[in-house]
């Protein structure tokens, strides 16, 4: 039997055909739209959602439900004496909770481990590839649960919208808010640095939310993670043409730094902040 198995959930924005050439597995989130079930990557593409998005479908997300979990731990037990589960961040849905809540109970207690390293999408991603490093290094299951926990805070993500429509949707931003920003062209520049979304900065037109992000990342690289090495990355649900020049503009403000990613956002994110959205992140690299 092999000795560690890892795992996440959908909205690390691991596709299901990039989970199998990883070797590991992919939780898919449910969606529900218009009251249909959905799963990500499964059921729904891509292009699909945004498409019901257009239509401006009514989308919902949802928990996974406990039986599909099980099943997803039931079946890596089988080949594999310990599981790290890599859900998306407790502060942002309460699925990890459940999970972590399932995993103290047999036959799972001291099998499956549930890390709540506080990451979502780009930044979640990258702790699955460090879970794998470690793995591949020979540390035990807690020891790669040990150092996840302490990186958990280490990294910074900094996304802008195009539209203020899915954050008045959301109750982020008030209706009035929203039309005024509308009317003004007001880009805002939103925040993970642990558990929530939240709110950074507003400035007039995607030009200048842009160098926003760009000069925030440079701060934190500068300051917040000075002496460190970093993964630089970065997403978008904006078009590949704007994702390619979005890329080029990251690459030419850190040229001493390697873009090792740029992904779209995962589904679960992107319906809280809809098409034309452009995100950069960075995760330090973990020191051994």
């Amino acid at each position: 039997m092999r000795k560690i198995a890892v795992a996440t959930d959908s909205n690390s924005g691991i596709t299901q055909a990039q989970a199998k050439q990883m070797g590991i597995r992919v939780l898919p989130m449910p969606f529900f739209i218009n009251e249909e079930l959905f799963f990500e990557d499964i059921t729904l593409t891509q292009a699909e959602f945004y498409q019901r998005l257009a239509e401006d479908a009514d989308i919902s997300t949802s928990q996974p439900a406990p039986a599909d979990v099980m099943e997803l731990w039931d079946g890596l037990l089988q080949e594999y004496e310990h599981v790290i589960y890599i859900p998306m961040s407790s502060g942002l849905s309460a699925s990890c909770e459940t999970a972590i809540a399932m995993a103290a109970d047999e036959p799972y207690a001291g099998r499956v481990h549930v890390v709540d390293n506080q990451r979502i999408s780009i930044t979640q991603r990258q702790a699955v590839l460090d879970a794998l490093e470690m793995a591949d290094r020979g540390l035990s299951a807690g020891e790669i649960v040990q150092v996840l926990m302490r990186e958990k805070l280490q990294s910074s993500i900094y996304i802008t919208v195009d539209t203020l429509k899915y954050l008045k949707k959301g109750g982020r931003v008030t209706p009035a808010g929203a039309a005024l920003g509308s009317v003004l062209n007001i880009k805002p520049v939103l925040q993970i640095q642990g558990e929530k979304l939240d709110a950074f900065a507003k400035v007039r037109g995607m030009k200048a939310a842009r160098l926003k992000m760009l000069d925030a990342m440079e701060k934190d690289i500068n300051e917040r993670f000075a002496g460190h090495k970093v993964h630089l990355l970065a997403a978008y649900t904006c078009t590949e043409e704007e994702a390619a020049g979005w890329k080029a503009q990251i690459q030419e403000r850190f040229p001493q730094l390697e873009l090792e990613r740029i992904d779209p956002l995962s589904l679960s994110v992107s319906c809280h902040i809809g098409k034309g959205a452009m995100a950069i992140a960075c995760s330090r690299v973990i020191e051994y």
